[in-house]
């Protein structure tokens, strides 16, 4: 028996899976991601993603994990509600999330001015109480509920609640954009990277000085990677040294 053969192109589909679902992450960067989780997979460990949003990249990288393999993903977000936002004084808006008892700030160094919020951001809560809901709305309509869970907090609580021996091949970081939120984030994905597997980044040397800083520091002049490319206009990727043999 042969195998069994797709012959819609696969960018198409991951364009008919994430429209309509609020995000920025443009179609050849998911392509890209998509690619790979595909190729990795005879990497062990499974996906992590470092700030979901509303599961745009979630989706697609759950679509890949289930082509590709018996992999999950692991989504690890904040989930901002509705009243977790507040306007600044200088017109911008930013959050602050509590999470069993600890308080968790987003955009606070890069917040969010009047006008994207209002494009962007107010029409999601005009429609759902959380951003959570938008995801959890995402993930179903695609059937990934088995495939894809999420973890409320940081790269921080996530690494310190960790299932036992939890491992990644592919991670993508795409969370607070700060020189030392990113910095974290690498150091804490570097705790459960397989030897031979990809961190990637969003936002990548295009228009966030901590980001570009950040990978610059603890990747780029990292010995212990062994290749990095940047693959589109805001995604770069490295990887990890494999174990020599």
């Amino acid at each position: 028996m042969g195998m069994k053969g797709e012959t819609v192109p696969i960018i198409n589909q991951i364009e008919d899976m994430v429209r309509g679902v609020p995000g920025w992450t443009p179609i050849d960067q998911l392509y890209t991601l998509f690619n790979l989780v595909c190729l990795t997979s005879d990497l062990p460990g499974d996906i992590l993603e470092i700030g979901s949003w509303c599961g745009r990249s979630s989706a697609v990288l759950g679509f890949a994990a289930r082509l590709s393999g018996e992999a999950r993903v692991m989504c690890v977000d904040l989930f901002p509600g509705k009243t977790d936002w507040k306007q600044n004084p200088d017109g911008s808006y930013s959050f602050r999330v509590a999470i069993a008892g600890k308080t968790y700030g987003g955009y606070q160094e890069q917040t969010v001015w009047k006008e994207p919020f209002e494009r962007d951001i107010a029409p999601i809560y005009a429609r759902y109480d959380s951003v959570f809901d938008v995801f959890s709305d995402t993930i179903r309509r695609q059937g990934l509920q088995e495939r894809v869970e999420a973890f409320r907090g940081n790269s921080e609580t996530f690494a310190d609640q960790a299932p036992p021996g939890f491992r990644c091949r592919v991670a993508f970081i795409d969370g607070d954009h700060s020189y030392e939120a990113v910095c974290r984030d690498i150091r804490n994905v570097e705790r459960f990277l397989v030897p031979g597997g990809w961190v990637c980044f969003d936002d990548a040397f295009s228009h966030y000085e901590g980001v570009n800083r950040a990978i610059t520091d603890l990747v780029i002049k990292n010995p212990d990677y062994a290749l990095g490319q940047q693959m589109t206009r805001k995604l770069f990727i490295a990887r990890r040294k494999p174990v020599a043999a």
